[in-house]
């Protein structure tokens, strides 16, 4: 019931599903239901919260356990939403292997664990998959779907389909490969972000502002092979024009940084210095960075309707 087990109750009982959210502690979850009612309450005000019920029909839908037993008694999907620790997400998955019947989907919210670290031995396999959203769930759709070599094709079928329902934006990977397919572009964006700012080419704020009114600006609606297609005559045309000076600019990045030391003092410092890290200061700035997605996801929805 941390902040992606709060924010996936929203998404499933925004899609009108009945949410049973569970934790070992029962402040854990009595504060988490009462941070699902603020956060609703305040989305229904600003006109931005999903699904067709009102917050209170939504709120109703949810309820809280600390019993993992009677959390996923008629459950037809589990989300697992614990830590990013391979041992204790292994652990609540044996635990489910030996309670849960033959239909339902066991889904884990790893953003980099191998289904086939996670769910090999169980008993159940075929009935798991991964299902990686990006953070915060409730506010980017996207969600890669990633099965074990052993996942059942209905499974993976079933969760893109329910995806699909409660208004997420589900991708299928083929087979599993590190870090997925968001976190591998991500982290090539990262780590050459990182060598720009630590050989002085640029300062940490310019980086950021290349890649937010820039880059960002195009990738916001259309995507890397897309935009390569329309910045010639198509994809074919793109690579011969530019092929050379893109293999020429990429054999020049150098190895994977450490993300230490002096490099890693200049970018704190200067994100710092930007946005202090005080939890209040860092709340209002994800709260705002909240509000532009919102924005942005419900500008997109309008585009895609024209």
């Amino acid at each position: 019931s941390g902040l992606i087990g709060r924010s996936w109750a929203m998404v499933f009982a925004a899609g009108g599903f009945k949410v049973k959210l569970y934790d070992i502690a029962q402040q854990q979850l009595t504060s988490a239901l009462e941070n699902i009612r603020k956060q609703m309450k305040e989305l229904e005000e600003s006109g931005f919260l999903k699904g067709t019920l009102s917050a209170e029909q939504q709120l109703a839908l949810i309820s809280i356990c600390t019993d993992l037993k009677a959390a996923v008694e008629g459950a037809t999907f589990i989300q697992e939403c614990t830590p990013e620790n391979l041992e204790l997400k292994k652990k609540i998955f044996g635990q489910l292997d030996l309670i849960v019947g033959n239909t339902v989907i066991l889904s884990s919210s790893t953003s980099c664990l191998l289904p086939s670290k996670l769910f090999t031995g169980l008993k159940h396999v075929k009935q798991c998959i991964v299902s990686h959203p990006v953070n915060p769930p409730y506010f980017v759709p996207l969600v890669e779907i990633v099965p074990h070599p052993e996942t059942d094709p209905s499974t993976i079928e079933s969760t893109y389909a329910l995806m699909k329902k409660i208004g997420q934006s589900p991708v299928k990977l083929n087979r599993e490969t590190e870090g997925f397919v968001l976190n591998r572009l991500q982290y090539a964006v990262i780590s050459e972000a990182w060598r720009l700012v630590g050989e002085g080419v640029i300062s940490p704020t310019d980086l950021d502002l290349v890649m937010s009114d820039g880059l960002g600006m195009r990738y916001a609606f259309i995507g890397p092979l897309e935009t390569m297609h329309l910045n010639a005559e198509g994809i074919s045309n793109y690579c011969e024009r530019y092929r050379e000076g893109m293999r020429l600019v990429l054999n020049t990045f150098g190895p994977v940084p450490e993300f230490s030391g002096e490099i890693e003092q200049k970018i704190n410092q200067a994100m710092s210095e930007k946005i202090p890290v005080i939890p209040k200061v860092l709340d209002a700035r994800r709260k705002r960075r909240d509000e532009y997605l919102t924005g942005l996801a419900k500008l997109k929805k309008q585009m895609k309707s024209d």
